[in-house]
């Protein structure tokens, strides 16, 4: 059995130098020569601070918090998964603000008590309790006491993920939802909505 690969501190600090490096040259490369060294040095330190990197040096994550009951850290720490982190930036850079999908559904988990309760040919899946009427999965047929098991070309075993897969489409797009029935097995075609904001105090 191959042995886990742990990348070393010197390793880590020279994967840093070179993403500053880097930035460094394209910064130059668009005309603005100007790059104080105060710049670097404070770039260079958020760097080393607040991106995770796997053993091969990619970035993997975007640091946000730490468990710690003190103030110091116990070495458990969550970040932002880099592909989300790169589609909010992508979405800012192009319309100034965060479009994320919404069907407009009330989901749960399948556990296999309900699954066995409701005779599901299927373990596994997220099972649709509400449908918003006139909502995006209403229109296209969506039905509560239906149990989506992939969209697009994801599967999806969990609310999370069925989230995270909806809210990944651009809105105004189509995707294709699978679909178990009961025994029927569906292919439903949705077009995704944006999600709407949620309302101020004053609104609600």
């Amino acid at each position: 059995r191959p042995k886990k690969r742990y990348i070393s501190p010197a390793t880590r600090e020279e994967v840093y130098a070179l993403y500053y490096d880097q930035l460094r040259r394209k910064i130059e490369e668009r005309g603005t020569r100007n790059f104080p060294e105060y710049q670097g040095r404070k770039l260079y330190g958020e760097l080393v601070m607040n991106v995770t990197v796997d053993a091969e040096g990619r970035v993997i994550g975007i640091n946000t918090a730490i468990y710690s009951r003190s103030g110091g850290s116990l070495g458990i720490g969550f970040a932002i998964p880099v592909n989300t982190a790169k589609q909010v930036m992508e979405s800012l850079i192009a319309d100034g603000s965060v479009k994320r999908g919404w069907i407009g559904v009330e989901p749960r988990d399948l556990t296999p008590e309900i699954a066995q309760s409701f005779n599901l040919p299927v373990k596994q899946g997220v099972l649709i309790t509400g449908v918003l009427q006139n909502g995006p999965a209403g229109s296209a047929g969506l039905r509560p006491g239906d149990v989506v098991t992939q969209v697009a070309d994801m599967k999806v075993v969990n609310t999370a993920q069925l989230l995270a897969a909806v809210a990944a489409i651009k809105p105004q797009t189509e995707a294709s939802f699978a679909v178990q029935r009961r025994e029927e097995k569906l292919l439903i075609k949705i077009t995704v909505a944006q999600r709407p904001q949620a309302p101020t105090n004053r609104q609600r």
